[in-house]
């Protein structure tokens, strides 16, 4: 399952993790967000232990948003040693998610 990421515990859970961290900007009202929420979940259960994945709701974290310059959803940032390494905006098939998460394990 993923991760609930929040202002509160990003620091600790993102960027203090060396793991890949796959970070799922979304809202509740956003309807592509909600297309791509099935996918992150399959993708949090197939990595499990290899890939740290979660999402943060733009909503209710604002500074976190603020601070990638997330300006619109859904967004999906890649980050590895606290550094984003690939970045993905907007809904996309499982495939194009899976190369990425791919090519930087």
């Amino acid at each position: 399952m993923a991760k609930a990421f929040t202002d509160s515990n990003f620091k600790q859970e993102v960027l203090e993790n060396d793991q890949l961290t796959v970070v799922d900007f979304w809202a509740e009202w956003c309807g592509p967000c909600r297309a791509i929420g099935p996918v992150i979940e399959e993708l949090a259960t197939a990595y499990q232990g290899k890939v740290n994945i979660g999402k943060l709701d733009v909503d209710n974290n604002p500074e976190v948003s603020v601070q990638y310059g997330i300006t619109s959803i859904p967004a999906i940032l890649f980050l590895k040693n606290g550094q984003v390494v690939d970045k993905q905006l907007g809904a996309v098939p499982k495939s194009v998610l899976e190369k990425k998460i791919q090519a930087h394990l």
